[in-house]
C-alpha cells in the first residue's frame, strides 16, 4: 500500500511508478453523505430555483442583498466544512465539492461568495489553528456571523507571493499589521480575514506570516466595491491595515511559515473551485441540449447537425472527465494523503480550462441570443473567465506541476550519480551499487521494473489501459530528457516547462478517468457503462496524440521565433507590419 504521508501519484509517475492504489478504486462517497447531499440539493433547489431573474438583476447592479446573504445564513451555506462539534456540517472535501457544485448550476457569484469562505477564507483555521483559535471563532464561522476572506494578493504581488510588502511587526505580546490588500472576494462582508504578512525579524528578509485578523481590530477598513466584468454581484474589495495590533494569539500556523500555509490553504480548497466549474459544465449542458432540442434551421432542430452534436459531446466528454480528476483529488485529501499538491493544481487547470471551452460552445449553440442580456449564456462566460486566474493562474500552475515533477527526478539522478563515488575502490561492493543504479535508470526511461503497470483493468478497456502505460514511459522520459537538456536552467525554460506540464495533465486526467469507468463497469456492467467507455477511449485517442507530440517538441519546436517574435514586439509596443 502506498504511503498516505509521501506518495503523490503524479509525483511518482514521472519516476516511471504507476501507484494504481492511490487511484483504484475510484472515490465514493458514503451512504450517508450521499444522503445529505441530496437533502441540501433539494433545499437549494428551493433557494435558489426561483431565482433566475434576480441573478440577472444582481449581476446588472453588481450588488448582491444582504438580506440573501442572511438566508445563506439560515441554510448553513457558511458551515459546510467546519466540524459539527463547532456547529457546522463536517463535510470531506468530496461531499463539500459536490455541494458547490449544485451551487453553481444557478449561480457563480453565489458559488464564489460561499466559497472563498470555506475554500480559502477560513480553511487555514480548519487546517493548522489551535484548540483555542476553533473555539473562538469557528461557532461563529459555521452560522455566518462571521463571514471569511483570504488576504494574499497586493498591488505588487499576485503571483509572486514572496513580493507582498505589507508587515508585521513583533512588539511584546502582539504585532503590528501595516498594509494593503488587493481583489480580496468578500472582502466587503467579511469579518474575519486570513491575512499574510512579512515578518522580516522572525527567520530572514523573505519570510512571512499567517494571520487571523477580524474586522472589528482597529486600524481594519475595506475599500468600494469593485467594477468587474464577471462575478459581478459578488463582493471585492481592497482591505488595509494602518497600524492594527493583532494579538500573538492570532497567528495562524508557525511564524515564519506564511508561503507553506498560504500554499497548504490553497492546495486544500481547489476542489471547490473545482466543483464549481463542474456544477456551471452540467447547467450549460442542460441548457445547450434543450436549445438545440428547440431551435429549428431549415424545417429540422440543430440537434441533427453533426456540428452541433461535435460541440455538445465534447461538452460532455470535458464535464466527465473533469468531474473524474476533481472527485479524485476531493478522494486523495478524504483519504488522508498529505502529497496532493501537482493533482490538485491539475484539477483547477483542467477543470476551469475544460468550464471556458464549454461556456464557449453554449454560448455559440445558443447563436445571437447567447450574446444578449436576457440569456444567460454570456453572464456565464463572463463569470467563468476569472477561473483561470485567482486561485493561482493556470500559467503559473503549469510552472508548478512540472517544476514540481522535474525536482523530483532530478533529485534521484543526483543520488544515484552519488553512489557511483568510489565504485572501483571496492569492486564487491561497486557492483551492486551500479546493478541498482542501472535498474533505477532503467525504470526512469523505460517504466520496466514491475511498477509501470496497471492490473486488474477491465478487458474492455485494456486498450486504454495500454496506452496510459505507453504514454507513461514517454512522461518519464520527457522528464529526463529536459533535464539532461536544460540542466540547472531549466526554471527559466518556460516552454519546456509547459510541454511537461501539458503531457502531465493529460496523464492525470487519463488515469482518474480509467478510474471512474472501471468503477462504473463493476457497477453497471459494460453495457450500462457503454457511453462511458467511449467517453475513456475518445479522450485517451485524443490525449495520445498530444502526448507524442508535446514529446516530439522538446527537441524540434519554433521556441526561438516565438521568443524572438515576442522581444520585438516588446521593444516596439506595437504590431510592426501594418498594410498601410
Amino acid at each position: 500500500m502506498a504511503d498516505k504521508e509521501t506518495t503523490s501519484f503524479m509525483r511518482s509517475l514521472c519516476m516511471g511508478r504507476i501507484e494504481q492504489d492511490v487511484i483504484c478504486p475510484f472515490p465514493t462517497l458514503s451512504e450517508a453523505e450521499k444522503e445529505t447531499l441530496t437533502d441540501i440539493a433539494g433545499a437549494l433547489e428551493g433557494l435558489l430555483g426561483p431565482r433566475a431573474e434576480d441573478f440577472r438583476r444582481w449581476d446588472v447592479a453588481g450588488e448582491m442583498p444582504a438580506e440573501f446573504i442572511d438566508e445563506l445564513k439560515e441554510f448553513g451555506m457558511f458551515g459546510l466544512v467546519i466540524p459539527e462539534e463547532h456547529g457546522g456540517m463536517g463535510l470531506g472535501n468530496m461531499a463539500y465539492s459536490r455541494t458547490l457544485q449544485e451551487v453553481a448550476k444557478y449561480d457563480a457569484s453565489v458559488a464564489v461568495t460561499i466559497g472563498a469562505h470555506s475554500s480559502i477564507g477560513m480553511r487555514g483555521l480548519l487546517l493548522l489553528g489551535t484548540d483555542e483559535q476553533k473555539q473562538r471563532y469557528m461557532p461563529r464561522l459555521a452560522s455566518g456571523e462571521l463571514i471569511a476572506a483570504y488576504c494574499l494578493t497586493e498591488p505588487g504581488a499576485g503571483s509572486d507571493a514572496a513580493a507582498i510588502k505589507t508587515t508585521a511587526i513583533r512588539e511584546g505580546d502582539h504585532w503590528i499589521l501595516n498594509g494593503n490588500k488587493l481583489w480580496v472576494t468578500n472582502g466587503g462582508i467579511a469579518d474575519y480575514y486570513t491575512v499574510f504578512a512579512k515578518t522580516p525579524e522572525e527567520g530572514g528578509r523573505g519570510k512571512m506570516t499567517a494571520f487571523i485578523v477580524t474586522k472589528d481590530m482597529e486600524g481594519v477598513s475595506v475599500g468600494p466595491h469593485e467594477d468587474k466584468m464577471g462575478l459581478r454581484a459578488s463582493s471585492t474589495t481592497t482591505v488595509h491595515f494602518d497600524n492594527v495590533k493583532v494579538p500573538n494569539d492570532n497567528v495562524l500556523g508557525e511564524v515564519g511559515q506564511g508561503f507553506k500555509v498560504a500554499m497548504m490553504i490553497l492546495n486544500s480548497g481547489r476542489t471547490g473551485l473545482g466543483g464549481g466549474s463542474i456544477g456551471a459544465m452540467k447547467h450549460l449542458i442542460a441548457m445547450s441540449t434543450k436549445q438545440a432540442n428547440e431551435r429549428t434551421t431549415f424545417g429540422e432542430p440543430i440537434a441533427s447537425r453533426g456540428l452541433i452534436k461535435k460541440k455538445v459531446a465534447q461538452m460532455i466528454i470535458d464535464c466527465y472527465t473533469a468531474e473524474a480528476v476533481v472527485t479524485m483529488v476531493g478522494g486523495l485529501i478524504d483519504a488522508g494523503y498529505k502529497e496532493y499538491q501537482v493533482e490538485a493544481a491539475i484539477s483547477k487547470v483542467y477543470g476551469t480550462e475544460c468550464l471556458w471551452r464549454t461556456a464557449d460552445q453554449a454560448l455559440q449553440i445558443a447563436g445571437g441570443n447567447g450574446y444578449m442580456r436576457e440569456y444567460p449564456y454570456e453572464r456565464i462566460v463572463r463569470d467563468c473567465r476569472i477561473n483561470r486566474i485567482f486561485e493561482g493562474t493556470n500559467e503559473i500552475l503549469r510552472l508548478l506541476i512540472a517544476l514540481t515533477a522535474m525536482n523530483d527526478v532530478a533529485s534521484q539522478l543526483r543520488e544515484l550519480t552519488s553512489t557511483m563515488k568510489g565504485i572501483f575502490n571496492e569492486p564487491i561492493k561497486g557492483f551492486g551499487v551500479l546493478s541498482d543504479y542501472a535498474r533505477k535508470h532503467a525504470a526512469l526511461r523505460t517504466g520496466i521494473g514491475g511498477q509501470g503497470k496497471l492490473e486488474g483493468i477491465h478487458e474492455a478497456i485494456q486498450d486504454q489501459g495500454q496506452i496510459f502505460e505507453e504514454e507513461t514511459r514517454y512522461l518519464a522520459q520527457a522528464t529526463d530528457k529536459i533535464l539532461r537538456k536544460h540542466g540547472k536552467a531549466i526554471i527559466g525554460k518556460q516552454f519546456a516547462s509547459d510541454r511537461l506540464a501539458e503531457i502531465m495533465i493529460d496523464l492525470f486526467v487519463m488515469a482518474s478517468t480509467i478510474s471512474r469507468v472501471q468503477s462504473a463497469i463493476t457497477a453497471k456492467g459494460v453495457d450500462g457503462a457503454s457511453l462511458e467507455i467511449d467517453i475513456l477511449r475518445t479522450f485517451t485517442r485524443a490525449a495520445k496524440v498530444r502526448i507524442k507530440h508535446n514529446f516530439r517538441r522538446i527537441d524540434t519546436n519554433d521556441d526561438e521565433i516565438m521568443k524572438r517574435l515576442a522581444e520585438d514586439a516588446f521593444e516596439a509596443e506595437r504590431y510592426r507590419w501594418d498594410t498601410l
